[in-house]
């Protein structure tokens, strides 16, 4: 009986099933199965440790081949840089200021001044002088290297007058008496349609340009882009300009100037 309990209570004896299955039929799947239960559970519990292990095993291989490859592809880039302070440059030095222009032989202009007293501090140069010399603001000598310059007003000739420059902006442009809207009634109340580009049913659109003169005359009418087959309406847009009365004058810091206008003008058929 005592070695029947010490049997029983130790738990890993497989003498627990003898006592347990005594007078049965031990055939019997139940018995075979406690037998064995010891033995599958240890190799169940094997098995899972071994395969843990070896999952393991596997990602330590894996981690450290990616480790691997990723030093393998890291590439350092090292590149020296030149700290070095650029040379200097060695710039040319300016060039020398140019030389004086030449001084040109000079006799001081002395306006006349009335005096009480005959005597006078310069007295002033002949006209012969004058003549064959320049006149300034100073007497002095010319040193020789001056190249003779003729002036207006010293030649036998009569001096020529330069035009007055035209612009193309102002200040104040010149305009129609009344404004463009006049200027447009002026040119469809006298403009003709040339019979021949009449006939030839010619149509299209010139521009003409002119100047608007200081006083507000018009001159220099000239055309800039005219109907195409149609010379007959040119010449009719340039007679209706010139035809124009005077305009308002164009102004320039508050002068007068010559101004440049240009005007589109149409010919269609009704």
């Amino acid at each position: 009986m005592s070695n029947i309990s010490n049997n029983w209570n130790n738990v890993a004896s497989d003498n627990r099933n003898d006592i347990v299955f005594v007078g049965r039929n031990q055939a019997y799947g139940a018995y075979q199965i406690r037998k064995e239960y010891t033995k599958v559970i240890s190799i169940i519990v094997g098995g899972m440790v071994l395969f843990s292990l070896t999952i393991f095993g596997i990602k330590l291989i894996l981690d450290h081949k990616s480790t691997d490859n990723t030093l393998d592809n890291v590439k350092l880039d090292v590149t020296q840089i030149d700290l070095t302070p650029p040379p200097e440059k060695n710039e040319p030095p300016p060039p020398p200021p140019p030389p004086p222009p030449p001084v040109v032989e000079t006799i001081k202009f002395v306006p006349p001044v009335i005096k009480d007293d005959a005597v006078e501090d310069e007295p002033p140069p002949p006209q012969e002088k004058i003549a064959e010399t320049n006149v300034g603001t100073t007497t002095q000598e010319g040193n020789g290297d001056e190249v003779a310059v003729p002036t207006e007003g010293t030649g036998n000739g009569p001096v020529e007058e330069k035009a007055p420059e035209i612009f193309t902006v102002v200040e104040q442009m010149p305009e129609f008496p009344g404004g463009a809207g006049e200027m447009m009634k002026y040119i469809q109340k006298n403009i003709h349609y040339p019979e021949i580009e009449k006939e030839a049913g010619i149509t299209g659109r010139c521009f003409v340009k002119f100047v608007v003169e200081q006083d507000g005359s018009i001159s220099n009418v000239e055309i800039l882009k005219g109907v195409a087959g149609g010379a007959g309406c040119d010449k009719e847009a340039v007679r209706v300009i010139k035809s124009m009365p005077k305009w308002n004058i164009g102004k320039q810091n508050g002068r007068p100037v010559r101004v440049y206008f240009n005007v589109p003008i149409s010919f269609k058929l009704q």
